[in-house]
């Protein structure tokens, strides 16, 4: 994959500031100070390019010092380090991903490369498919802990984000908003999620998507919108839905693109991109459908059914159901499996949106009973199905 962009160098070790991990190094400039003190000892180094002006390393201690993804100047070193009492996981040869990524994936890594090879260029695409070539949701023994390396470190990396979030925001839940991955660009499903999003953030609230296309993109969108007003938000739809669905990978993508470059974002700490675009935790199992480019931070993962329960698991300031179909309505069961059993703490209301189609698909009538049951009191008063952003709202702030 040489012909790649290297859209991972921030992940792999750039110029990413300290952060409040003691015993996990994932910056060059952190190495080097902890180099200075001439000890490793019992530190995790994450995905390093070590490669690159190689640090002296030879009069450091770096007994039970883990190495994990990173990549060293020649095997000598690793040898070297590994007589000395370190433990080397390296990177494997010929992956176009990252095994340990140390931050979350920005919409600029994914895209990286379509400027000047289209969608079948992106570093999103080639990722993709390599995964295909590689057994997809059965990859060989090879390819299964490399994946498995890199969805730990998204792990990782994701609970460094929502710490940074909380320093700066608090403790108040996270907002997910789940629906029709096909909902057009310019749909009223599409409008609304995007509008409630934009409120949503706002108000201080953090933005939790599955990071695909339809409903999960536009509310990604709303957020990106948290600052601007509504009449932008709403050029931003008219522009998208020139390039309505999704399937058509191309065009979608660039008009995607194109809103970024016409509504550009300041220069944003961590928190500030969390709050700007949300977070979005997609899956390359689903990697024909592009990828959501207005997140703040995207997690992105091999393994579908973590990234499925991370969401739930995080949006504990409720739930936004949009019109959605079987995958949604398994979310709202997986959901409420968490809601009814008290797995993850309280649970935020269940805002079901658009009363036409969930009174078609009558799921929040068969959800009441259910959870009215739960052994941690009735829970069946966080219901709420509604047509009103202004409901939906109030029902989620008060979460």
């Amino acid at each position: 994959m040489d012909h790649m962009p290297d859209p991972l160098q921030p992940v792999l070790g750039g110029d990413e500031p300290f952060d409040a991990t003691e015993f996990e190094v994932e910056s060059r400039a952190e190495l080097d100070a902890l180099l200075a003190k001439h000890t490793l000892a019992g530190l995790v180094v994450l995905g390093l390019r070590l490669d690159r002006d190689p640090p002296d390393m030879s009069g450091v201690d770096v007994h039970d010092t883990l190495f994990v993804g990173c990549e060293f100047s020649g095997p000598d070193v690793e040898t070297d380090l590994i007589r000395r009492g370190a433990h080397v996981v390296p990177p494997l040869d010929g992956l176009p991903y990252a095994t340990h990524p140390a931050v979350l994936y920005t919409p600029e890594d994914l895209a990286a490369g379509f400027d000047g090879a289209g969608f079948a260029g992106m570093y999103d695409t080639a990722v993709y498919d390599h995964f295909v070539a590689h057994g997809g949701a059965v990859p060989d023994i090879r390819e299964a802990l490399a994946q498995r390396l890199h969805d730990a470190g998204i792990d990782n990396a994701l609970g460094k984000a929502l710490a940074a979030w909380a320093k700066a925001h608090g403790q108040e839940g996270a907002v997910g908003i789940m629906g029709g991955h096909a909902a057009p660009r310019g749909s009223s499903a599409y409008r609304m999620a995007a509008s409630l999003a934009q409120r949503l953030a706002g108000q201080g609230r953090l933005i939790v998507t599955g990071g695909g296309p339809g409903v999960m993109e536009a509310a990604n969108l709303g957020a990106y919108f948290a600052s601007r007003t509504q009449e932008d938000l709403s050029a931003a739809i008219d522009a998208l839905a020139e390039a309505p669905h999704f399937l058509d990978h191309e065009p979608y993508t660039a008009a995607a693109l194109s809103v970024r470059a016409a509504f550009p974002l300041p220069d944003l700490d961590l928190a500030g991109r969390l709050q700007h675009g949300g977070l979005a935790l997609p899956t390359w199992l689903y990697g024909h459908e592009p990828a959501n480019l207005f997140a703040g931070q995207i997690g992105k993962y091999f393994s579908n059914a973590v990234r499925e329960d991370s969401i739930l698991r995080l949006a504990r300031g409720g739930i936004v159901f949009a019109p959605g179909w079987a995958g949604t309505v398994q979310e709202i069961f997986q959901a409420a499996t968490k809601t009814f059993y008290a797995t993850d703490g309280p649970s935020g209301a269940y805002v079901f949106l658009g009363v036409e189609h969930w009174t078609a698909l009558p799921v929040a009538e068969l959800l009441r009973p259910l959870l009215a049951r739960s052994p941690h009191g009735d829970q069946s008063g966080l219901i709420v199905v509604t047509d009103s952003l202004d409901e939906a709202t109030a029902a989620l702030i008060r979460s």
